[in-house]
């Protein structure tokens, strides 16, 4: 009889479904039901002396485990916690709460309030920290699991294309300031972030000269001058959603181990908040006339939301993330000189786009490129109607150096003759449709179809096959 269930179960596993599905599988169920093939046996006696006694001491463990954890998230004591508030200052696991997602799950690593070790393996760094604790600083560098490794797997994590984001928090001093300078992209906070290897007190000691930490290395020193961060944050607060914002642009749907990622095109975008055919009318018809990059990016990205990345730095290049139809881009557009400032920010985040598998969009419009600092040197006009002009100044000189050297006498009316003919070359040969026509570029089009244009063209360039970024991110 059972044999007969068996073969009337088997044939009719074909007839349900010969995908394999243990719930919907009958010759499963028979055997887990009537010959208990692969269920484990309860081999515990629940009412023994031996469970009671187990059972007791786990609760001791337990609850000394909860004192020591008590403790911990304490935050130092009630002192230490005071201090921080009257920095305006958040706890630790109030910064990570604020970080996440509502209602995500956190899975917390070692709950010690200090160890060198429990720093090399981060990939989002809370920097709130004076460096190493010098009293027990003979334990930092005895070997590799310690304080140099940090840096070393940096690099190699960021090669390996786990992003590395530092939000400084708080002081980041000494050993503490390369976390942020070796990240891939850094958030500091006004006022209480700081990063510096020595602080105020060494360098007065030092030098004699009395600075303030802001004034040192502080938000505005390294977003604006140095830098070494990219976002400024007013406060915490700000600082975190800055954070929330890094992480948002990994463009990290779809990676292998990434649970519940958004698909990278979202077919449900959203159309630019300002008219498109409005690009007809900003590019200015007076060359010498500037105007503002970002009026054009508003038109033509979704919902004319635009993460700008080191906004405060090389301002003259505006770089930052966006999505067109969907589709995650970074762009970076040209605002006025190009100046090494705006040229490194540029590397940078080509980097971070190019290890993303992010495409790249060039709003390209410049007008220059300043050579060193421009208190000591010079810079050539190359933008339309003045190319002709310098070019023809630049080359009349020559060659009436030449002339001269040769011994002929070089009119006045001979020199404009040479310029004219060298003014009416540049703007013949820098006229659109003569680049077009030799098909040095993909063709002219009307302003209002940037957008659709964009989207189609990125569309097809996702179509080739990508290689792997080898390489990490380089702050230079």
């Amino acid at each position: 009889m059972l044999r007969t269930l068996v073969r009337k179960a088997a044939s009719a596993s074909w007839r349900v479904n010969s995908a394999p599905c243990i719930i919907a599988n009958p010759i499963q169920r028979l055997q887990t039901k009537h010959f208990s093939i692969g269920l484990l046996p309860d081999g515990v006696n629940r009412n023994s002396d031996t469970f009671a006694q187990n059972s007791d001491a786990m609760e001791r463990l337990l609850s000394e485990l909860q004192s020591h954890i008590n403790k911990v998230l304490a935050g130092g004591g009630e002192a230490a916690v005071k201090r921080n508030r009257s920095r305006n200052k958040l706890l630790p696991r109030e910064r990570i709460d604020r970080l996440l997602d509502p209602g995500s799950s956190f899975l917390e690593f070692s709950q010690v309030p200090f160890a060198i070790s429990s720093l090399l393996n981060w990939v989002i760094y809370l920097v709130d920290s004076g460096g190493a604790f010098l009293p027990k600083q003979a334990e930092v560098f005895p070997d590799k699991e310690n304080f140099g490794r940090i840096f070393y797997n940096q690099a190699t994590m960021s090669a390996q294309g786990i992003p590395q984001i530092a939000l400084v928090l708080g002081s980041c001093t000494a050993g503490g300031a390369y976390i942020p300078a070796m990240a891939d992209e850094s958030v500091m906070v006004k006022g209480n972030g700081t990063i510096f290897l020595a602080g105020p007190p060494l360098v007065k000691a030092a030098t004699g000269e009395e600075v303030s930490a802001e004034d040192l290395g502080g938000a505005t020193v390294h977003c604006k001058t140095s830098g070494v961060s990219d976002y400024f944050a007013q406060d915490e607060m700000h600082g975190l959603a800055l954070g929330r914002n890094v992480v948002k642009n990994l463009h990290l749907a779809g990676r292998q181990g990434m649970l519940n990622a958004s698909p990278s095109i979202n077919v449900d975008y959203k159309e630019p908040l300002y008219d498109v055919k409005e690009l007809r009318s900003i590019a200015p018809v007076d060359h010498k006339q500037q105007f503002d990059v970002r009026s054009v990016i508003a038109r033509i990205v979704d919902g004319s939301e635009f993460d700008e990345f080191k906004k405060l730095y090389g301002t003259t290049l505006v770089t930052g993330f966006a999505r067109i139809f969907g589709q995650p881009v970074g762009i970076l557009g040209n605002n006025g000189i190009l100046f090494n400032e705006s040229a490194l920010k540029g590397t940078h985040f080509i980097e971070l786009c190019s290890q993303r598998n992010i495409p790249l969009v060039f709003l390209q419009n410049i007008t220059g490129f300043m050579v060193h600092d421009p208190t000591l040197s010079f810079h050539y006009i190359f933008y339309e109607a003045f190319l002709g002009a310098q070019a023809a100044g630049v080359l009349s000189q020559i060659e009436g150096a030449n002339k001269k050297r040769q011994g002929i006498q070089w009119t006045k009316e001979e020199e404009e003759k040479f310029k004219a003919e060298v003014v009416e070359a540049y703007e013949r040969e820098g006229n659109p449709y003569y680049s077009t026509a030799r098909l040095w570029d993909d063709g002219i089009i009307d302003p209002a179809d940037t957008r659709k244009i964009l989207g189609l063209s990125i569309s097809a360039s996702m179509n080739h096959p990508l290689e792997d970024t080898k390489y990490g991110v380089f702050r230079m």
